[in-house]
């Protein structure tokens, strides 16, 4: 089978990835690949990347796009050191598969800076440049396909409101009618991020990028905002399969949001969701994970065996965090407030802790949906600050937290202020690989209440570290974390409810971790043999998402 993968970033490229969708991209490619079949993708070319790899120019053609002709190049990059990921097939042997991967090459894709995915718009003109952006990235890959520089796949599988426009295109401009035939599938990986514009009145706009098209706004238009095109509405009308990441998180977006009770469900997108799902077309399907070994180990740790030393395992991750931050603070003139903060306590920790309790370690991005539950109230009630009431918690048993990410500044505010006050909390406001996989290796409890989680990827990672994790029971979190089996659940009818829960059940897993040591290492070897394969979840594509 032929497929082409259309996405804004991909891992298996230096310097592609901002999230979780990049790993997916740079995953499933591959895992289809090693199945037989003949796998494509194609992202914007943000950053000059034929100087970081060997390519070769496929055509340079032009796209009619806001009443000009621009000029557009395809590249192909031949990967140095591509991912080399083995699948265990039914009969035990293995087979190692290889994806092509392309670029689209235009300066506006590189406008306001090299290596830039995705750009800050104001408030008041939200996804504005990267809408226009993506609207041309949209459009050439169908003018590639079109002129056949790029073979027209049987699937165009399209991740996100990112490439959502694709499916406009091919519904309603005339321009592509020879191309109807292929078959489209939409994952959404984020529900929350719509890339909403104006139909038009604004350079960023549908009818601004293309003039002469004609379309059915009973598909493609906000529901709230009428005057405004919905890619990833869009999408979801005119796809032949619709793809959520998680089979919980599908069952939760067919019901509406309400956000003041910490519901997060079909973000105004639940009636096309459900017309979807009663038409057969929507899918929940469990993103996966790499492994090693396929199978569960049967070599469980016992009790009585070795266990590294709580300060021999900070300390590893303290010198690693210490060499990004500084790292960090070298990238800018002016010392942010958190960076100088995060060394003084780094260098604290680093000459003299008492810290003999657990790890606990938290990685991901500065958002409500990531923090809602461990932030300050707007009365500024310290009882309701979830974060806090756990740290003193966590002092008591003589842990400390390291949270990494970056994102929201009123978020990262609130935690600097915490830094400040709690001797056991170090925040690092940035992200880094390094010292992100040392986070995941040395933790001994992993820390994720997001408020929603179509799927994610950083639980699957720190249990495959052997890490136990404490999630909110929403989304891929509830498919892939069973309570006191890999790690602790919480739930709750509010945010209030949710808060509370969520601090009972981390003293609840303070508890186990100081006062049951065979316990916890049954929930560590859990978290170790727990396995979400990407075989299992290719096989389920191919079934549910390629086939008519």
């Amino acid at each position: 089978m032929q497929i082409l993968m259309v996405a804004a970033e991909n891992d298996a490229i230096v310097g592609a990835k901002v999230g979780g969708i990049g790993d997916v991209v740079r995953d499933t490619p591959q895992a289809l690949a090693e199945q037989g079949h003949h796998v494509s993708v194609i992202i914007p070319d943000y950053a000059n990347y034929e100087q970081l790899y060997s390519s070769e120019v496929i055509a340079d053609f032009s796209v009619p796009f806001a009443g000009k002709l621009e000029a557009v190049i395809v590249r192909e990059l031949f990967l140095d050191n591509p991912s080399k990921i083995t699948t265990q097939v039914a009969e035990g042997n293995t087979k190692q598969g290889s994806v092509r991967q392309f670029v689209l090459s235009h300066q506006l894709f590189t406008a306001q800076g090299i290596g830039r995915v995705y750009l800050d718009d104001p408030s008041d003109r939200p996804f504005a440049c990267d809408a226009t952006k993506y609207a041309l990235f949209n459009a050439a890959i169908l003018e590639a396909l079109l002129h056949g520089h790029i073979q027209p796949p049987e699937v165009l599988h399209l991740h996100d409101w990112h490439s959502a426009l694709t499916t406009i295109l091919l519904a309603y401009a005339d321009r592509y009618r020879t191309l109807a035939n292929i078959r489209c599938v939409y994952t959404v990986h984020n529900l929350a991020l719509q890339g909403i514009r104006p139909l038009s009145g604004d350079e960023s706009s549908l009818e601004a990028w293309f003039g002469s098209l004609s379309y059915d706004g009973q598909h493609i238009c906000d529901p709230r905002y009428p005057h405004c095109v919905n890619p990833m509405r869009a999408a979801i009308n005119l796809s032949h399969k619709v793809h959520l990441v998680s089979p919980s998180y599908a069952q939760e977006v067919l019901k509406p949001s309400d956000e003041s009770r910490g519901v997060f469900g079909g973000e105004g997108l639940e009636h096309d969701l459900q017309r979807a799902h009663s038409q057969g077309r929507l899918f929940g399907i469990l993103n996966g994970c790499y492994y090693e070994n396929l199978s569960p180990t049967t070599n469980n740790l016992k009790h009585t065996e070795k266990i590294i030393e709580p300060k021999e395992k900070l300390n590893t991750v303290l010198s690693v965090a210490k060499q990004e931050l500084l790292l960090w603070v070298s990238k800018t003139e002016q010392l942010q407030s958190s960076h100088y903060l995060a060394v003084e306590q780094l260098n604290t920790w680093l000459s003299y802790h008492d810290f003999t309790g657990p790890l606990v370690t938290s990685v991901g991005r500065l958002t409500n949906q990531k923090m809602l539950l461990l932030r300050k109230s707007k009365t500024n009630d310290s009882s309701v600050n979830a974060l806090g009431s756990m740290l003193v918690e966590l002092d008591k048993v003589k842990g400390c937290l390291i949270v990494l990410g970056s994102g929201d500044q009123d978020i990262a505010a609130e935690f600097t202020q915490l830094m400040a006050q709690h001797r056991n909390f170090l925040f690092l406001n940035g992200y880094g690989q390094a010292v992100t996989d040392q986070l995941y290796e040395q933790g001994d409890l992993f820390l994720m209440p997001s408020s929603f989680e179509p799927c994610g990827i950083s639980q699957m990672l720190a249990l495959r570290a052997g890490q136990p994790c404490l999630v909110n029971a929403v989304g891929g979190l509830k498919d892939t974390i069973q309570h006191l089996e890999n790690g602790f659940v919480f739930q709750g009818e509010s945010i209030t409810e949710q808060q509370e829960q969520l601090v009972n059940v981390f003293e609840q897993a303070l508890h186990l971790y100081v006062n049951d040591n065979l316990r916890w290492q049954q929930l560590v070897n859990g978290a170790k043999n727990s396995r979400f394969s990407w075989q299992e979840s290719i096989t389920q594509y191919l079934q549910a998402l390629y086939q008519a």
